[in-house]
């Protein structure tokens, strides 16, 4: 019988609402939901090809266990068995750090992401812990931190009431933005055209963001801090620097004043390669726009002085006034955060608590750097890697020098993998956990809400149920707690019961909380849902900002509420925030911490080295993510491949042909790559897009091994390093191209 169920798309950051078509068991269609309070029935062709993603014939369905050196079909009861016996004497024997954990990006896409890697970071007490965040967005969890004394604070650009939006290294016409969640974002950006507001593309591509600016920008890569510093420098020399109405909340202008004296339009045009007095007029017209926002992604990230880079977007919102406003940069309020406080000083944010055992990298976030993963497990000695946890990762695509990584996670005493494929990581597992297809997973958005740019509240139940004998993502994930503490076989509810007693004994011993005095296990008793992960949200929902408190507000969130309204409840547009959002020791926004200034200086110290030879680029791809969509036969071919862009300048300088083969080379390596010549990148700058490379042996991706294409992140050793996030640099790379003749 064919019907219909609502979801919320998975497969990026925008979080559209879906209406899927169901005949039986199975997915035959998927479109926007129309009546969606955020999404509003926007779809892009990952969304449409949402029941082909879920349906893929090569997603494991059955555990794998290793026997005999091969992996093979177990049950469940014995794959935890296998993880317990392989976690236990690596933790006797060497203690928490000898077990790494890596985390990969689709946990922010799911419920069981969210909640449960932090439970088993905390039981586990290892300080070996690696994540996406140091191949993406570390430098502005750092930048933030340093900014408002949290890392998990981070502004976006209030999109819709805007006037001038200045974009540096993000395509979301491509992406559907990131770290700034936003279903159709080009619906956004197209209607900022039509109310007259000016859109300004910083680019060493002509994007498909770029196509649709009133002006394009080709900057020379990684050179984004240089401009932003030059911008910064214009805006207090002509005396357009304004505070507006936050000014008593902000620390240390006159010393971000001095850092800025150096960098003059003429001394960072040459390198930048724009034009001094252009330089100026984007300063110029930040400062004269009604409203403007400013937003950096993962081209400004990916640098070298990625940190720096997010530190000045937001520095330059501050300083022209058109920060924690409407129109430009705005903290969202999530419906599952902390619920608002009586503003006071906080810890502040702290850097480098601990370092790397092998090159000393500091710890941020709590996070070390995913690039020094291979060397801490196969550098001999006392406190190495020997056993790890990955969790929705694929490192081996999406971390610099994969060929030695790959050699290193097959060196592991112990690995235990949990995920859907069969992939280019998992594939060194002893122990591959399959969580369930999406359809069969309950979906909200905890990362993504507190990202987005108007506030809301989605939730929606699996659309079909759990194949007989499957556990769902988080029982799996509530078992592997258990199992890293020794505890298999015992019941995976007293995970969440456990999150639970402890959430409310502090919440009611909150003087400032709604349920300040009252019994947790009286509390605990009112919640519903019909699994522990529904509890949980249940709980989160009353004690946030929205929420009813169980009972003091009848109009307030809960899950019961919010399962009333499908579609959703919209929860109002981005309000002002400061100073409650600040958590730093003085209490106010602090401008100019002392580990930007250090970044500052060293910054300063390249004025006049002007860079040579070719430098790489990444790219994304509107029917992808990363390396997650590449085996879905809807999503490949087409612009979607894996080539080298290349000006017709370079190609003739270099004696390439379009459509002929190439050969790349970098510190890390070399891949050969088709070559397709294009003016949308600028002369000195060639493009790889990021996550193929599915030529491995071992993996089970029909579709994806049918066309490989090349890993980029191969041809990096990851030897350099933003120094403040520990985030690889991934964005203006220097590289060798030659003609395969």
């Amino acid at each position: 019988m064919t019907r219909t169920a609502l979801r919320i798309c998975p497969l990026c950051e925008a979080t559209c609402g879906l209406t899927v078509t169901l005949d039986g068991d199975r997915i035959t269609a998927a479109r926007g939901d129309r009546d969606d309070v955020f999404s509003k029935g926007f779809i892009c062709p990952k969304g449409a090809s949402f029941g082909e993603v879920d349906a893929d014939p090569d997603r494991l369905v059955r555990p794998l266990v290793r026997r005999g050196g091969r992996l093979t079909e177990a049950t469940w009861d014995e794959a935890f068995a296998a993880v317990q016996a392989g976690l236990r004497p690596v933790l006797d024997a060497h203690g928490p750090d000898a077990v790494a954990v890596v985390l990969g990006n689709p946990n922010v896409h799911t419920v069981a992401g969210a909640l449960y890697p932090p439970v088993l970071l905390a039981g586990l007490r290892s300080r070996s812990v690696f994540t996406a965040s140091t191949v993406d967005q570390m430098p502005k969890h750092v930048s933030s931190g340093l900014l408002y004394g949290d890392p998990l604070a981070i502004p976006v650009p209030d999109l819709d009431r805007t006037d001038h939006l200045l974009v540096i290294g993000a395509n979301p016409m491509d992406s559907n933005g990131s770290l700034c969640t936003a279903p159709d974002f080009p619906g956004r950006i197209r209607a900022l055209r039509r109310r007259g507001g000016r859109l300004t593309v910083i680019d060493p591509r002509r994007t498909r963001t770029a196509k649709l600016a009133d002006e394009h920008l080709a900057i020379r890569p990684g050179t984004d801090a240089l401009l932003l510093f030059a911008i910064v420098r214009v805006l207090f020399e002509e005396g357009l620097v304004d505070l507006g109405e936050r000014a008593g909340h902000i620390a240390g202008v006159d010393e971000v004043e001095r850092l800025a004296a150096d960098f003059t339009p003429e001394a960072v045009a040459p390198l930048c390669d724009l034009p001094a007095e252009r330089i100026r007029g984007l300063a110029r017209e930040l400062a004269a726009a009604e409203t403007a926002a400013v937003y950096g992604r993962i081209g400004s990230t990916t640098v070298e002085f990625g940190t720096l880079t997010s530190w000045l977007v937001d520095v330059t919102a501050i300083l022209t006034g058109n920060f924690d406003r409407p129109g430009g940069l705005m903290f969202p309020l999530s419906a599952t955060g902390p619920a608002p406080r009586p503003p006071k000083p906080g810890r502040g944010f702290a850097l480098g608590r601990w370092r790397s055992r092998v090159s000393g990298h500091p710890e941020a976030k709590s996070e070390l750097p995913i690039a020094a993963l291979a060397e801490e497990i196969d550098t001999p000695g006392e406190g190495r890697v020997r056993a790890a946890i990955a969790i929705a990762a694929n490192p081996v695509l999406s971390v610099p020098d994969g060929d030695r990584l790959d050699a290193a996670l097959a060196s592991l005493d112990f690995m235990v993998s949990v995920d859907p494929y069969l992939n280019e990581t998992s594939r060194h597992a002893d122990v591959v956990l399959p969580p369930p297809p999406p359809s069969r997973s309950a979906h909200f958005d905890y990362a993504f809400n507190a990202l987005a740019v108007r506030n809301q509240a989605r939730y929606t139940r699996p659309v079909l149920p759990l194949a007989e004998g499957q556990p769902d993502e988080c029982e799996i994930q509530a078992r592997l707690i258990l199992c890293a503490s020794g505890q298999d076989g015992a019941d995976p509810a007293l995970v969440d019961a456990m999150v639970i007693d402890a959430a409310l004994a502090k919440a009611v011993a909150d003087p400032h909380s709604p349920v300040h005095g009252r019994q947790p296990g009286a509390l605990a008793a009112e919640l519903t849902g019909e699994t522990g992960a529904e509890r949980r949200l249940d709980m989160m929902l009353r004690l946030g900002p929205y929420g009813e408190g169980f009972g003091a507000d009848p109009e307030g969130l809960s899950l019961a509420r919010l399962l009333e309204h499908p579609h959703g409840i919209d929860l109002g547009p981005l309000t002002p925030r400061l100073p409650a959002v600040l958590r730093t020791p003085g209490g106010a926004v602090e401008l100019c911490p002392e580990p930007i200034a250090a970044e500052a200086a060293r910054l300063r110290g390249r004025l006049g080295e002007l860079p040579d030879g070719v430098l790489l680029i990444g790219r994304r791809h509107l029917r992808s993510n990363n390396s997650w969509l590449h085996n879905v036969p809807a999503l490949v071919g087409g612009s979607n491949r894996c080539t080298v862009h290349v000006h017709p300048e370079d190609a003739a300088r270099l004696g390439l042909a379009d459509g002929g083969a190439a050969r790349l080379k970098g510190d890390g390596g070399e891949v050969e790559v088709p070559v397709e010549i294009t003016d949308s990148v600028r002369p000195g700058v060639v493009s790889l897009p990021h996550g193929w490379g599915h030529d491995r042996p071992g993996t089970r991706l029909t579709v994806a091994a049918a066309d490989p294409g090349v890993n980029v992140n191969q041809l990096n050793a990851g030897r350099l390093l933003d120094p403040l996030s520990g985030t690889a640099v991934l964005n203006g790379l220097p590289v060798v191209l030659t003609p395969v003749h």
